[in-house]
């Protein structure tokens, strides 16, 4: 914003002779430290010194303010207050556009654990947007810690080259169907740039291998129906994704024997209870 407003300023000091800009560069300066700022409501030079400094129009006939000729305590007891009518000032202006920018905005607060599409942004995946048609995010991710509202850093694999930190802004939240074949995110992704699948198809295998062997996660508390649903819908997930018997041997060999017990009775109790 500094480097816009004198850039606008140099425009109008200049006109036409833009050989001479770094000799009204300091008349510019000294212009912009005067004026009093919308979100301060005062001016750069008057929260460092004090008081505004004097211009040629200022030279006239008129009573010298007292805020020149205070001794320095008083004077920077005067400079603490206009800091602090400075700070709420902001606050107060900082607050006005957040309520501009996050009116009609829904809310979006992830967990660690939870899954997420990725909004390639240009400027930060160039070489992902270097075609109008190219995808324009990737995922599922999962979400590795959150560092506030605002942030989350994620289990992002390494040849993206790019830090793992990202906006809630650029991300959308991947919720997984055990049952629904197409595996994408809830809106299809039909004319939403930032709920794109990976390479715009459907999940690979190793994805949805990942989303199910979560879902299969013995859950902490009583086996509740619903509990009991979710786990079943998971097991049937896995069994579409198991493409042999050898995966299938390798993955009981991961599991307990007594995950695997536990598994297999929350089934039969599904089962009863539909029947």
């Amino acid at each position: 914003v500094v480097n816009r407003t004198l850039g606008t300023l140099l425009r109008a000091v200049l006109k036409r002779n833009l050989k001479t800009w770094e000799d009204c560069l300091p008349i510019v300066e000294f212009a912009y430290n005067r004026a009093m700022h919308s979100s301060t409501k005062f001016s750069p030079f008057e929260l460092v010194y004090g008081f505004n400094p004097t211009t040629p129009l200022d030279l006239l006939p008129l009573p010298v303010s007292s805020a020149v000729n205070v001794d320095g305590q008083k004077k920077a007891e005067m400079v603490k207050k206009l800091h602090e009518k400075a700070r709420k000032h902001i606050e107060k202006a900082n607050a006005k556009i957040a309520e501009v920018r996050n009116k009609g905005r829904k809310k979006v607060v992830f967990e660690p654990g939870d899954w997420v599409w990725v909004h390639w942004r240009k400027e930060r995946f160039p070489n992902k947007r270097k075609s109008k048609l190219d995808s324009r995010g990737d995922g599922p991710f999962q979400v590795m810690a959150r560092i506030n509202d605002n942030a989350y850093k994620l289990d992002l694999p390494g040849d993206y080259q790019v830090s793992a930190t990202f906006n809630v802004t650029d991300l959308s939240p991947f919720v997984f169907d055990i049952g629904d074949d197409s595996w994408t995110n809830p809106a299809k992704g039909e004319g939403d740039d930032t709920s794109q699948g990976r390479d715009g198809d459907q999940l690979s295998t190793k994805a949805r291998y990942r989303l199910t062997e979560s879902a299969l996660q013995v859950p902490q508390g009583p086996i509740t129906r619903s509990r009991a649903k979710n786990l079943n819908k998971a097991m049937l997930g896995l069994v579409e994704v198991i493409e042999d018997q050898e995966e299938l041997t390798n993955l009981l060999e991961m599991k307990s024997t007594k995950e695997s017990k536990m598994f297999l009775v929350m089934d039969v109790q599904v089962i009863e209870d539909q029947a």
